[in-house]
């Protein structure tokens, strides 16, 4: 590797403090001209040591690339495991309730146990599986086109079964959470259905852990200050936090 400067290791630091970082904000630290701070980005990224943006860097990848969801499930074990456990603090006794698609999702059926009664409607074939192994939870299964990578429906027989219904809570995974951009995922039919999930949702409480900060995916599900809870990992880093925060949005950190 090419030996780097100090300014650099500067850019390099908070990038890893931040997650990203911004060319004027940058200029403005270092005094310098936009010219120098974009080639020490250009390099820096040619060095594969940060991944440019338009207007920044990010340490990671700005764009949320389709999986396979048995592939998605392999990483970021433990941070999904203790997402699921704080997020069934927030399902209650007679719940109708909406579980998404995706591997937090599904770290989350598997945890959904000892209630009363519980009604859930999915898109997921793999949460109705995990769900028919428990009493007292009526899993409604939405229809529709099966999507092979997510193994869950999408479509407009999905859509249309769900304006038949009305439930107090959604949990929703994302594939990428923007400030700018928004909530999204990788297939514009699963934003479009999410979509839907949301008009017939009076809570919405989003999974993801902290690797899909700063992150877009291709289908945008909305706008950020439509979600209510956030609940991720203690990888977020304290500047999305805050401006996240102060969108209204309680951002609960699951502990390791």
């Amino acid at each position: 590797m090419t030996m780097i400067n100090r300014r650099q290791e500067d850019i390099l630091k908070e990038l890893n403090q931040k997650g990203y970082v911004n060319v004027v904000d940058l200029c403005e630290t270092h005094n310098v001209s936009t010219v120098t701070i974009r080639k020490d980005l250009n390099f820096l990224e040619n060095e594969k040591l940060l991944h440019r943006t338009h207007g920044g860097a990010s340490k990671q990848p700005i764009y949320a690339f389709e999986r396979n969801v048995d592939d998605k499930e392999e990483l970021q074990v433990e941070q999904k495991k203790q997402i699921a456990k704080e997020a069934l603090k927030y399902i209650n006794d007679h719940d109708y309730i909406i579980l998404g698609s995706g591997s937090n999702i599904h770290y989350l059926s598997r945890t959904i146990t000892g209630f009363q009664k519980l009604t859930v409607l999915t898109p997921s074939l793999k949460v109705s599986l995990e769900l028919c192994k428990v009493t007292n939870i009526d899993t409604i299964q939405l229809g529709g086109d099966i999507r092979n990578s997510s193994t869950s429906a999408v479509g407009p027989i999905a859509e249309a079964t769900l304006s038949q219904f009305s439930c107090n809570k959604l949990f929703l995974g994302a594939d990428g959470i923007h400030l700018d951009f928004g909530l999204s995922t990788s297939n514009s039919l699963e934003a479009h259905l999410n979509q839907a999930m949301i008009d017939v949702s009076e809570k919405i409480i989003v999974l993801a852990d902290s690797t899909k900060m700063n992150v877009r995916g291709f289908g945008k599900i909305c706008n950020l200050d439509k979600i209510d809870v956030l609940i991720t990992d203690e990888g977020i880093d304290i500047e999305t936090k805050t401006k996240l925060e102060e969108l209204g949005i309680e951002v609960v950190i699951a502990p390791k």
